[in-house]
């Protein structure tokens, strides 16, 4: 069974690394200064952004196992359960990392913006992959936040390195946007199998069974973390993911309303909802009119 280890402080992450503790709520850590390991499972109460160097085993976050390779980041968020499997043999940790507590947020311009980035939710298939360039720009900001640490702390020294973990983070957000675009081929996949998923559901006993469906179910039969999915949808059509679907769900409900044996209540019902009610606000919002002059006019 695979070790098992809680990180409740920035001091837990450096100790396991063999790393010092320059500051009590955030660190640069150089993961080839860790002892050799196998597979261990880490429970993060910190945020973390990794920069591997090296393949180690495959990395899983819940039942799925992150797309990891050699020059890839990955970013976990507290409350998260992490586990390293499938590896044969002891390995030597190599790369850096970013690790930082929660409260070292308070009173930063990021504290208000931590939860904007989606990715410390993604998991499988979902690191961050870079070019040797990209790679240059994220071990420089590294250098930078390593450097202030070593400085003595004043009243700069919070300002300075959450600015430069903002500006990592934002330079994360741009790199997303590259690979999903430098990943189109695979990203038309999963919108075409995104359709064909709410084709399916909407022609079974489903929605009356399990209601609506939510944007965290379809992401779950995807195989996506739902952040990762809604990102992944905004970024290919323009609308979010609950949009795409609220837009489907009327437009099948515009099809039934000409069904004249079942009356608007029973359409509603048919597509998932709780309250009719809920169907002909959402109708009306998105077409102008009620489902009942819809059908009238038509």
């Amino acid at each position: 069974m695979a070790e098992s280890i809680h990180f409740k402080s920035v001091k837990d992450y450096n100790d396991f690394n063999n790393n010092p503790t320059l500051h009590p709520l955030v660190g640069i850590v150089d993961l080839s200064k860790a002892a050799p390991r196998k597979e261990h499972r880490m429970h993060f109460d910190l945020y973390c952004v990794i920069l591997k160097k090296t393949k180690c085993g495959d990395l899983k976050y819940g039942n799925n196992t992150y797309d990891y390779q050699e020059g890839t980041l990955v970013f976990f968020a507290p409350e998260q359960i992490v586990e390293t499997s499938n590896v044969e043999d002891v390995y030597q940790p190599s790369g850096m990392a970013l690790v930082f507590h929660p409260d070292f947020l308070f009173g930063t311009s990021l504290a208000k913006k931590i939860h904007d980035y989606g990715f410390f939710s993604y998991n499988t298939s979902e690191a961050l992959h870079l070019s040797e360039k990209e790679k240059s720009m994220i071990i420089e900001i590294f250098s930078k936040i390593e450097a202030e640490l070593h400085q003595n702390i004043d009243k700069h020294s919070k300002t300075l390195i959450s600015s430069n973990i903002e500006l990592l983070l934002g330079y994360c957000t741009r790199y997303y946007d590259r690979q999903f675009i430098t990943r189109d081929h695979i990203n038309r996949g999963i919108l075409e199998k995104f359709e064909d998923l709410l084709n399916d559901y909407y022609s079974s006993e489903k929605p009356m069974k399990l209601g609506l469906v939510s944007v965290s179910y379809c992401a779950e039969q995807l195989h996506l973390s739902p952040n990762y999915f809604g990102d992944l949808i905004k970024k290919e059509t323009g609308k979010t993911a609950q949009e795409f679907i609220q837009n489907k769900v009327i437009s099948i409900g515009k099809e039934r309303i000409f069904d004249l044996e079942k009356s608007i209540s029973e359409v509603a019902y048919d597509l998932g909802f709780k309250y009719p009610q809920h169907f002909t606000r959402l109708f009306k919002q998105k077409v102008g009119i009620s489902p009942n002059e819809f059908r009238n006019l038509n």
